[in-house]
């Protein structure tokens, strides 16, 4: 068992525990905060935090973390586009259609399952018995880096560093409509759709999200952005975009309802990944190419331009 201490600050006053604590935990999941909550693993100034309770401010939290629970999931032959690795993490080109880590329809031929074909026992425990090494997620269908942690060492840094924002995400997508102004950012906080619950929504008691953006070029009907994170909620960037009024190109979740042909989801791709080595505290920037059928629409779009 591990003990962690967090300082509530004043500002935070008025905040549900499991809320505050999930963004305080990342990578765990809410519902395994929740749990630590119904357990009563979390103390309140050394009393018991009921599941509901809101935070009032000023208060010191002690959480009892459980130990790493026993990867159970079985090694798969997928190949793997390996942009970087050595003893401490490995950073993957994911491509679209791979779903990250096993989840109820998703069994198994996923990204972890192929990192642990292709690392056996080498991957951080923290993430859970179905999450092992993984430190942040890409959807189904987005493309593009991925980072994940060979031991736990190398999980806790790299997941302060996305706390902390020392680790960053830079992603091109092309969106629907014409841009106005040059770049932007949107702060506006994420959470669950009041009504589609499969679907993230900005709303007034989501969690807070930031996303700067940059036109990289305009076309007719389109424009071409680059996006860096700043948090990183679920469908982040899906979610502002459409936010904007500018859903990303083939998004059928948050834009048009009709797949777009020639692409598979949505034009989004995680270009660029920046992070203090975990061992060496050296910087390590990497990039990959955009996918073929992205570029393939860039191109049919510069095209029309002329």
């Amino acid at each position: 068992m591990e003990k962690k201490i967090l300082q509530v600050h004043e500002e935070d006053a008025g905040q549900r525990a499991d809320v505050w604590l999930t963004d305080q935990l990342e990578p765990m999941t809410r519902s395994a905060v929740q749990r630590l909550l119904a357990e009563g693993q979390v103390l309140r100034e050394g009393r018991v935090l009921a599941k509901n309770s809101r935070l009032s401010g000023g208060e010191r939290l002690e959480i009892t973390l459980p130990d790493p629970e026993p990867v159970d999931v079985l090694p798969q032959n997928i190949p793997l586009d390996i942009v970087y690795e050595d003893d401490d993490v490995i950073v993957v080109n994911k491509p679209k259609g791979l779903v990250v880590h096993p989840a109820p329809g998703h069994p198994d031929g996923t990204l972890v399952n192929a990192l642990m074909y292709h690392c056996g026992d080498s991957l951080s425990g923290i993430g859970g018995e179905l999450r092992p090494g993984i430190v942040h997620r890409i959807d189904r269908d987005t493309s593009g880096l991925l980072i994940a942690a060979k031991n736990d060492v190398a999980h806790q840094k790299l997941a302060a560093q996305l706390q902390d924002h020392t680790l960053a995400r830079t992603y091109h997508c092309i969106v629907t409509g014409r841009l106005r102004e040059d770049s932007g950012t949107v702060n506006a906080p994420i959470g669950r759709h009041p009504v589609e619950r499969k679907k993230m929504a900005v709303v007034a008691n989501g969690r807070p999200a930031v996303t700067h953006w940059k036109v990289l070029e305009r076309f007719p009907g389109f424009t071409y952005v680059e996006c860096r994170l700043e948090t990183g909620r679920t469908h982040q960037i899906r979610v502002h975009m459409a936010y904007l009024g500018h859903p990303i190109w083939g998004d059928t979740v948050y834009g048009g309802k009709k797949p777009v042909p020639g692409l598979q989801g949505q034009c989004l791709h995680a270009v660029g990944l920046r992070f203090l080595h975990p061992r060496t505290g050296e910087p390590v920037e990497l990039c990959c190419a955009l996918p073929e059928e992205f570029q393939a629409k860039l191109r049919s779009l510069r095209a029309k331009n002329g």
